[in-house]
């Protein structure tokens, strides 16, 4: 066989990505082949692809020793990948979350932060700091179903705010409207103290039973 044709046999090697490393997410999938292509020299890293959830590296015959010595890093990664930090497209990936609820529930504590990364921008010198999670957190969030649980407490949260929205604006009003019309009989004489209470009583009608139920606590 000619030289040059011996040169267009490749060497192969697949690996393929167990279900607890990419927890069903094809995003957390090409984040595994993303994090095993920055461990690559740069003329190899793009000879690394996915497919599905099989990596592939794929080099001319002609390159023996930088393909050994690659599929050693990749296969030392792939050891250890279940455990790699889960970032933030990726766990929005896996739970089916939005970015605002990522936002909040990070911030309430209910989700919890792994520690942070901080990468530069691909051709930028500007640098970005964010959030990861522990993919033994994100599986056992996914298993329980808590995302669910957490989206109803906070409808549930959000009515009973704007209940308190919707009373205080209406004391609000009501207070206003008992000052003005104190004002406007401020020329005609003081009014007793029992007409005064019995307004206050009316313009706070309501406002009781509301405070009953705990919602001012």
């Amino acid at each position: 066989m000619p030289k040059h044709q011996k040169n267009e046999v490749e060497l192969l090697k697949t690996w393929v990505l167990p279900p607890s490393a990419t927890l069903g997410s094809g995003v957390r999938a090409k984040g595994i082949l993303l994090e095993a292509r920055a461990r690559l020299p740069t003329p190899v890293k793009k000879l690394l692809d996915l497919d599905g959830t099989d990596l592939t590296l794929a080099m001319p015959a002609s390159a023996t020793g930088e393909f050994r010595a690659a599929t050693a890093v990749v296969s030392d990664l792939l050891l250890h990948c279940e455990t790699l930090p889960v970032i933030p497209r990726e766990i929005e990936d896996i739970l089916t979350i939005k970015t605002s609820e990522r936002h909040r529930w990070l911030s309430d504590g209910r989700l919890p932060s792994a520690g942070t990364r901080t990468v530069r921008l691909n051709g930028r010198a500007r640098r970005i700091t964010f959030h990861v999670f522990d993919p033994k957190v994100v599986e056992d969030i996914l298993d329980r179903g808590l995302v669910e649980d957490w989206r109803e407490e906070d409808a549930i949260s959000k009515a009973e705010n704007r209940r308190k929205a919707a009373y205080a604006a209406k004391l609000t009003r009501s207070l206003k409207a008992l000052g003005k019309a104190e004002k406007a009989r401020g020329g005609a004489g003081n009014i007793s103290a029992d007409e005064k209470a019995n307004e206050q009583a009316e313009a706070l009608r309501g406002w009781a039973e509301f405070d009953i139920d705990g919602l001012l606590r």
